[in-house]
This record gives structure tokens, sequence and C-alpha cells, in this order.
């Protein structure tokens, strides 16, 4: 446990979490909408610091990142707790474990910052992923961890949600090297709905993120019948071409219902909406569009954006490169590649 960094003080011992979107005004006993956020005789503390619940070594295309250090492992980690209600969500035993009960104990295995950094170094690997469930939910825990990580040569890899507080964005950004934003859709109405949240949040950390000098890339997870629409796909890739840049990134995944919180009962995504999806983005502008959870597609593969030679070729998680240091072997485009 340890008091929270970004909150105020408010009348009668009640605080107010300055940490995501939500911006939760919590009295005394209470907490956030993340479970684990609770005010303590006015003072709020994360119950969370310290208490890992999941812990491993990934690909960095699993998270997913396709120009950020391609073909290289990240060190994993995450925290109870999410700032989200997703239906659709498939870590929901942890992101969703105890909310609403205000005196549920919360979960994890006990470690320091520094034993995190230590182990990512042991397992040769170059950066650590704050994912799994939200990263902001354990922002203190994260930005500690961040610290020691820059200091040792470590890259920091966040794959969040996007609904953070523009003051907890500003907090991380300086130790952050790259983010995977899922932009769940253009429409508020689905982030109500569907997240218990808001759109406009997460539009607004993108923006920053990727002013800021943040690597970006973004994930939309194609829900049949909820987020699966022609206009919903056109939206999201102008305000990506316009306000993030072509050269960003854009993942489209299938949704899988069997491995999903509430969502069961809905069809897995027909492969044809992916397709959809990635003409959509390319005739947008975009540079990179790919499609994810379906290994084999050819746009899982990274092509030059000017002449169209592979760049590197992807089946799954296993990848071969045939770029040139970053560069298009055959024209010599830059394709947008963090390196190193």
């Amino acid at each position: 446990m340890k008091q929270v960094l970004l909150y105020e003080k408010l009348k009668n011992q009640a605080v107010k979490c300055l940490t995501c979107g939500h911006y939760c005004q919590i009295l005394p006993d209470k907490r956030g909408v993340c479970g684990v956020r609770e005010n303590q005789d006015g003072a709020l503390f994360a119950l969370n610091y310290g208490r890992i619940v999941a812990r491993g070594v990934d690909p960095v295309e699993k998270k997913p990142l396709f120009h950020f250090l391609p073909g290289t492992k990240t060190y994993s980690i995450a925290s109870q707790g999410c700032s989200f209600r997703c239906g659709n969500c498939q870590n929901w035993r942890i992101s969703q474990a105890g909310q609403n009960l205000e005196s549920v104990e919360i979960s994890g295995e006990k470690i320091t910052p520094g034993a995190v950094v230590k182990a990512a170094l042991k397992t040769k690997c170059p950066s650590i992923s704050y994912t799994y469930t939200e990263p902001t939910i354990f922002l203190e825990f994260a930005l500690d961890t961040m610290k020691i990580a820059r200091k040792k040569g470590l890259k920091n890899i966040f794959v969040s949600n996007g609904f953070m507080s523009q003051e907890s964005a500003k907090t991380v950004i300086p130790y952050l090297d790259a983010n995977n934003i899922d932009l769940k859709s253009f429409s508020n109405e689905f982030y109500i709905k569907n997240c218990g949240g808001r759109l406009q949040p997460v539009l607004d950390t993108a923006k920053l993120m990727k002013k800021s000098g943040v690597w970006v890339e973004i994930t939309t997870l194609a829900i049949p019948t909820l987020s699966d629409s022609g206009e919903m796909f056109k939206e999201i890739a102008d305000f990506i071409y316009k306000e993030l840049g072509p050269e960003t990134p854009w993942h489209i995944s299938r949704f899988s219902g069997a491995f999903s919180w509430k969502y069961k009962h809905l069809q897995d995504t027909p492969v044809k909406t992916l397709k959809t999806a990635y003409e959509i983005g390319k005739k947008a502008g975009l540079k990179y569009v790919y499609t994810g959870n379906v290994p084999g597609l050819p746009s899982e593969d990274t092509v030059c954006p000017r002449c169209g030679a592979l760049c590197v070729n992807r089946f799954g998680y296993s990848i071969k490169r045939y770029d040139k240091n970053g560069k298009c072997p055959k024209c010599g485009e830059n394709l947008d590649l963090i390196l190193k």
C-alpha cells in the first residue's frame, strides 16, 4: 500500500482522485471505480502497490507492438483492478477482481520495483511492459519501476485503454517509450454502455502521447454488432491519420466470444470484417494497417508503404525481418521501426 500520487483533498475527509478520466470523488472508507484506491481518513492509498497478479516474458508483438523493438521479448507485469468494465475483457478475472466490494482483499505477489527490473535484466528483456490490466490503476508502482528501468537502460511500454487523466499521462511520459492504446470505438455511447467510460479522454491521451514523442500504436477490437461497422472504422482511421500521423500503426483484432467476460453469446469476428477494416485504413492513407488474432493473413506483414516490398514477415508471434536497419531492402524507404 502506498499513498496515491495524484489526488486532491475535499471537505469532510473526501478526496478527488486525479489518476484516470473518472476523477472519482471518494468518501472515507470507500474506493474508486478501479476498486484498488481507497480513502483512509482523508488520504487516498493505492492498495495494489507492490502486488503483482501476473508477470512473465512475452514477445513484444503480443502487446501488440509491431514497430517497436521488433522480434524482442518484453518482461510483462500486471496488478489487480481496472478503470473500465469492458464486457469483452479476456483478463476479467484479474481486472475485475473485487469490483464493488469495499472489503475485498487485494491479491498478488509482493514484489518491489527493483525486483521487477532485476527479473527483466535476468531474462535479457530489453523492455518492461505494464500490461494485462490497465497500468494507470497501478500508476505509482509502474512509475517507481519505470524510473529504475530507465537508469538500467531498459525501455518502458504501456498497453493501455488510454483512459488516463492528463495529469497521470504527463507524469509517466518522461519515462515511457511506447504505448499501445486501445481505441475500442469512435462512439461515446459505446464507451458508456460497454466500458463504463468515455471516448474523449482516450483521444486526448493518444494525442498527448504522440505529441510528446512516445511511440504510439493503436488497437481496435472488432466486436460483431458492437464495434465492427465500416463507418466506425473510417472514423478511427481518419483520426489516426489526422491527429497521430499516417506512420502510426493500426491493429484491427479479431474478437472471440469464448474468452470474453460477458459477450460469450457473440460470434467470432468474420475474417471479411478484418479485411474490410484493413482496406479502409489503407484508403485513409495509413502506412501500416494490421489484422490480429488470425495467423497467416498477409495483413500481419509489414510492407513498404512506397514500393510494396515485403519487409517484415509475421506468423503469429514469429517474425522474419528483411529490412535493412529499418529501411526497405528494395527502395530504401524508412519503415518507422524503433530498433533501439
